[in-house]
């Protein structure tokens, strides 16, 4: 087993982590490392290690395995997740600012807040869906909480994800109607795979709803989310990015110290779903 290590980028970074909370100590299994720049590309599986559990599995049994490799993890406060943002969204092209993720604006790090024109922290599963709040676990998992644009966040409310609708306002790209929600196509993909991970992530476990895909929209405050057919389409026209793939390693790094599967392995989506 490879020991792991932080990344030079991430090394800088380490100070950040001081927002984590401790896994818990039952959790009881070493991380092993990612090599520092994964690529889809790659003729050697980077991540075997990692997955070991999960190879050669499908269906129910791989979504199983996934849980209980990703189950293990630290945890940061709500009031961590400013800071963590500020890192894992970072625009390549300009360190002082975060990318907002349906907005796709490069924007000051600074000016997170409530104001009109300031970014906060948007819950991508919505945290009604399954009545988990801001609570330390899915309410502060960094693996489906980016920074938009606080009149775009409430826009895009607790819908579902779906296609459709009106131009939203400081969101070019973006649609909305009465009960759904459509992101720029460039995040289209990253909007998969954040939902499919919480899906994975939380099974009922840890005090928490179980979250569960389904191919509707007006799912209000069930743990569900849709529509699937539409999310493994997206995963498919839309795969993981350098930003993205950045992304993930900064968490499991830095942060929390667990992956999402699917930017991983974007294949495994069909595999389970």
């Amino acid at each position: 087993m490879r020991i792991s290590r932080l990344t030079p980028w991430a090394a800088a970074l380490a100070a950040a982590a001081l927002f984590a909370v401790p896994a818990a100590a039952s959790a009881g299994q070493q991380r092993t490392t990612a090599p520092e720049s994964p690529t889809a590309a790659s003729a050697v599986d980077p991540y075997a290690d990692y997955y070991a559990s999960a190879q050669g599995k499908t269906g129910a049994a791989l979504k199983t395995a996934l849980h209980n490799i990703i189950k293990t993890q630290s945890k940061v406060t709500y009031d961590g997740v400013w800071n963590a943002l500020k890192v894992t969204d970072q625009d390549p092209a300009n360190p002082n600012n975060v990318i907002l993720v349906y907005s796709g604006r490069s924007q000051s790090k600074a000016t997170n807040g409530g104001g009109v024109n300031d970014w906060n922290r948007e819950h991508v599963w919505a945290k009604s869906h399954g009545d988990f709040g801001t609570a330390t676990g899915p309410g502060t998992d960094l693996h489906h909480l980016r920074p938009e644009d606080v009149t775009v966040n409430s826009t895009r409310g607790n819908k579902d994800f779906d296609k459709g609708g009106s131009p939203v306002s400081e969101a070019p790209g973006s649609l909305t109607d009465g009960d759904s929600f459509e992101p720029r196509d460039a995040v289209k993909g990253d909007v998969a795979r954040m939902l499919l991970y919480m899906a994975v992530r939380y099974d009922g476990g840890d005090g928490f709803a179980d979250l569960e895909m389904n191919d509707k929209v007006n799912n209000g405050s069930a743990p569900l989310f849709g529509r699937i057919s539409l999310l493994k389409q997206w995963n498919q026209m839309d795969p993981p990015d350098a930003f993205e793939q950045r992304r993930n390693q900064v968490i499991f790094d830095v942060y929390q110290h667990n992956r999402n599967p699917f930017i991983d392995h974007p294949e495994w989506v069909n595999s389970i779903w």
